[in-house]
């Protein structure tokens, strides 16, 4: 690798890079990339496997991608895999994996010749790095409460976070509330909300792009959400919505990771997986509504979810259940407090769409472009950098 261009190193510790579901870490790392010499590590997942497919599958693919050299992106940039063992619950597997990460971490290092690389965390049980090597700076980048997360030792994400916090040089979080928590680690916590690739997701607001052929036969009104299909999703919406509306169809994208056999005989509702990111605005392009469908619990009162601004690029109505961060979009969406409500809403919706609100829906996210968002993270680090050189 050219790692001795006189650029910083980052060492960004990151979900899996070529997953489908684009989250934040990937929009900030790819712009990253352009800027520093650049190693996103894949971290393991929060939560200890099940023992089904889904899960089994991911721990043999981990494991191969261990064994496999790095993936060269470019002539400054490649992807390692970083393995733990991943069953958190149990005490001694704790110190293992601290052990694990430290020697892999090192040995990355070592073998491309980093020094003082700025290591950028998206997950707290990867706390361990910031003791593996010597740092020319620390950046924790939060986007959910981890510790609410369904299946995770609450416990241990809790202390691995808190120890993030208090020991990174810059922590960024996405949401207002997340800031309210945080905020007792000082000034060191910056607020940076969720952008949008608005150019990708705008391309859909006139309709006109070719309909994938899995979707071509779906009749209007169609109420679309796309994402992973996780326990915070509230099905039992979709299901009466569904039940008392026979005509309307609805097409939910995304992995789905909850037992959904409930609408096996309910032949309005298709779940068809996950669609690549790049393909996503041609099957969206098909909602007549867009739906945030989520439960009222810790986690959705501090999310600030990406699909929010991803409707709206698409000048799309949204119908979503209440959380906080809302409302600096609130003259454009539907908010509902309950199921009554939400069915509502969506009708509502409907009825009341017209071009001149899908131009304005758009242009309310015009401004929030993933450039702007990391334009102010890298001030902010680079700051943090020259302060500390400066002491």
């Amino acid at each position: 690798m050219n790692f001795d261009n006189g650029k910083d190193t980052v060492l960004y510790f990151g979900n899996e890079w070529g997953a489908d579901n684009r989250t934040s870490s990937h929009h900030i790392a790819s712009r990253l990339m352009r800027d520093y010499n650049f190693v996103y590590i894949e971290s393991p997942g929060l939560r200890s496997p099940q023992l089904n497919r889904h899960d089994v599958f991911r721990i043999f693919k981990k494991l191969a991608q261990i064994f496999k050299k790095k993936r060269v992106i470019d002539t400054t940039t490649f992807v390692k895999t970083l393995y733990q063992v991943p069953f958190h619950n149990i005490p001694f597997i704790k110190y293992v994996n601290s052990a694990m990460v430290k020697w892999q971490v090192r040995k990355i290092c070592r073998k491309n010749h980093i020094t003082k690389p700025i290591l950028w965390c998206v997950l707290p049980h990867v706390a361990d790095v910031l003791d593996s090597v010597e740092s020319k700076c620390c950046v924790y980048y939060i986007v959910d409460d981890f510790s609410e997360m369904p299946g995770v030792n609450k416990k241990y994400i809790s202390v691995m976070d808190e120890r993030l916090c208090k020991k990174s040089d810059v922590v960024f979080v996405t949401s207002e509330p997340l800031y309210k928590t945080k905020s007792c680690f000082g000034d060191k916590v910056h607020i940076n909300k969720h952008g949008v690739d608005y150019e990708h997701f705008n391309k859909a607001i006139n309709r006109d792009m070719p309909v994938p052929p899995q979707v071509a036969n779906l009749k209007a009104p169609v109420i679309g959400f796309f994402g992973l299909i996780e326990e915070w999703i509230d099905l039992e919406v979709i299901k009466m919505m569904a039940v008392h509306h026979p005509d309307w169809n609805f097409l939910m994208i995304g992995r789905v990771a909850v037992d959904n056999s409930e609408f096996d005989n309910i032949s309005n509702v298709s779940f068809i997986g996950s669609v690549s990111y790049e393909e996503l605005p041609a099957y969206a392009q098909l909602f007549d509504v867009s739906l945030i469908p989520v439960v009222n619990n810790e986690l959705i009162r501090n999310f600030n979810p990406l699909k929010l601004r991803e409707y709206l690029a698409m000048g799309q109505p949204v119908v979503t259940a209440q959380f906080p961060e809302l409302e600096e979009f609130s003259d454009y969406i539907y908010a509902s407090d309950n199921h009554q409500q939400f069915e509502s809403d969506v009708a509502r919706a409907m009825d009341e769409n017209t071009p001149e609100k899908r131009l304005a829906r758009a242009k309310s996210v015009e401004g929030s472009s993933w450039e702007n968002r990391y334009q102010n993270v890298n001030g902010i680090l680079r700051s943090s950098i020259n302060s500390k050189e400066n002491r």
